[in-house]
């Protein structure tokens, strides 16, 4: 690395962002150097001209041969803000998306007890259960993840954030101890095995086991859902997030296994990405009795 002092702020994000080969080559570069400088990204802006130390200069250059070889800036900084917190992320886990905050969203609108029971079913970094409970202080929130290394992952951030979740693992319902709640929501795998996604972009660092479910991607959400309801007190709410090509068939499982009030909501890209429904016992017998008399028409 050069031993020159004139290394300036945006001369090294200039000469980064044309290197990196991502949708937002800039702000990776920024959110390098930040994390290197201790430097907000808006004093890139008011000071560009800025000097930084050979040694900061070199490591900035180390993060971005990480980047341009394709390793995802989340895993470069240990870090991802989701809903405004601060979470620690590993390989073991998803990174978490900007448009699952739009799950949490939902989630906040529903009406739902003050003191509500709720599930994150996959919980990765925490980010779903740790987001709600940034909101409602008083939700009982369980968190599950089939991952050792995510569980405990999750349980950092929510003691570093002060935050009162209960992370236990469990591969979906399996490990959980009996119980029922008002509220389960999951971001659970669903792209198909054979999607060409996965050869691309930051999902090549990420574990298979997260992304992945089955020929359709519908593996998991299938047993969710059809599970679903024997954790689920009456009038309870099921949220899922799922691919954007998928909401017909996902709705199809929510009213096959009869639950009501079932609606498709929208990330911010206007995309179809969310089911939701309300479970009656006294509809699904209805439900599946009308099955059953169609059944018995043909």
């Amino acid at each position: 690395m050069t031993s020159e002092s004139s290394l300036t702020c945006e001369g090294l994000l200039k000469a980064a962002a044309a290197r990196i080969d991502s949708d937002s080559p800039r702000l990776d570069a920024e959110l390098l150097l930040s994390h290197i400088t201790g430097l907000s990204r808006t004093s890139f802006r008011a000071w560009p001209e800025r000097e930084v130390t050979d040694a900061q200069a070199e490591a900035f250059e180390a993060l971005v041969q990480d980047r341009v070889a394709g390793r995802p800036v989340a895993h470069l900084l240990g870090q991802q803000e989701f809903w405004s917190l601060p979470l620690n992320v590993s390989a073991s886990t998803l990174i978490p998306r900007a448009d699952t905050e739009c799950l949490v969203e939902v989630a906040l609108d529903l009406p739902l007890p003050r003191q509500a029971r709720v599930l994150d079913l996959g919980t990765g970094t925490g980010a779903i259960a740790l987001a709600l409970a940034s909101e409602r202080s008083q939700w009982r929130i369980t968190a599950c993840d089939s991952v050792a290394e995510a569980v405990e992952l999750a349980r950092e951030n929510a003691v570093a954030l002060g935050l009162s979740v209960s992370v236990v693992q469990s591969a979906w319902f399996s490990g959980l101890e009996p119980d029922r709640f008002d509220l389960i929501v999951s971001n659970p795998p669903y792209i198909p095995d054979h999607d060409h996604h996965l050869t691309e972009g930051d999902v090549r660092f990420e574990p298979a086991s997260a992304l992945v479910s089955g020929s359709d991607g519908l593996d998991d959400l299938r047993l969710i859902v059809a599970q679903a309801p024997d954790w689920l007190v009456e009038d309870g709410w099921l949220l899922v997030e799922h691919g954007f090509d998928q909401a017909e068939a996902v709705a199809g499982l929510f009213h096959a296994r009869g639950f009501k009030d079932i609606e498709t909501r929208q990330d911010f890209g206007d995309r179809d990405r969310m089911t939701l429904g309300k479970w009656c016992s006294g509809a699904a017998n209805i439900a599946q009795g009308s099955n059953r008399g169609d059944a018995d028409a043909q």
